[in-house]
């Protein structure tokens, strides 16, 4: 019986993941309602600014999407996995490279020494952290993987993802990265998708006109 639950638990969550993606907001009055429900009718508790990456988990349906603190209409949203893919060449346990004509992300991962780090780990009432910074990807498991760097070029600029972005995300699984590139504006998106069951965890890094803007963060259930 606690193996058949596991087993659901596992599905619903696979289910979840599979409709579950980053967007932008794009409106032209330069933010858009947050509602409490979906519904155009539904009292307004929240505003995101037009630019803006959220996270969207499964829509309740084709009309509006659910953000983290509720509800946006689809029309104001711009999907990320629906700029050009930059296919992926090698994607294994120790790196990613993805190329497109002059584009090129290398992500490199490798083991991760806990004996050695232990003494920059902390845990608090809040959660746990590593150098200060949250850690994502444990689920009071010990720490098995990490980025060891990741690096874009478009055309003549190269891009170093800062090491502070990094380090604090573990339990690397590179065969669910995706690298999507806005043309039009010169945006590169790198999305990742790591750890696994309660540990799970998504991260978008964002390339703008050859200058790293940020990062979002998400549990993606």
């Amino acid at each position: 019986m606690k193996t058949k639950k596991i087993f659901l638990l596992v599905s619903a969550l696979s289910v979840q993941l599979s409709f579950a993606q980053f967007a932008k907001i794009v409106d032209k009055d330069g933010y858009v309602n947050v509602r409490e429900n979906a519904d155009a009718n539904s009292k307004i508790i929240g505003k995101l600014n037009s630019d803006e990456i959220v996270y969207i988990f499964e829509p309740d349906n084709k009309n509006w999407a659910n953000v983290s603190n509720g509800y946006v209409h689809n029309s104001r949203l711009k999907y990320i996995k629906s700029y050009e893919s930059v296919p992926p060449t090698v994607r294994d346990a120790n790196k990613a490279i993805f190329k497109s004509g002059n584009i090129k992300v290398n992500i490199a991962s490798g083991k991760f020494n806990f004996k050695e780090n232990e003494k920059d780990f902390t845990s608090t009432l809040d959660g746990d952290y590593y150098k200060e910074q949250q850690v994502w990807g444990l689920d009071g498991t010990i720490p098995k993987t990490h980025y060891l760097s990741i690096t874009a070029q478009i055309g003549d600029k190269t891009v170093q993802i800062p090491a502070k972005e990094i380090e604090n995300l573990f339990q690397v699984d590179n065969k669910n990265t995706t690298c999507y590139y806005d043309r039009a504006n010169d945006i590169l998106y790198i999305s990742m998708l790591n750890s696994d069951g309660a540990g799970t965890y998504v991260a978008l890094f964002t390339i703008e006109k050859g200058e790293y803007k940020g990062r979002t963060l998400e549990i993606p259930f």
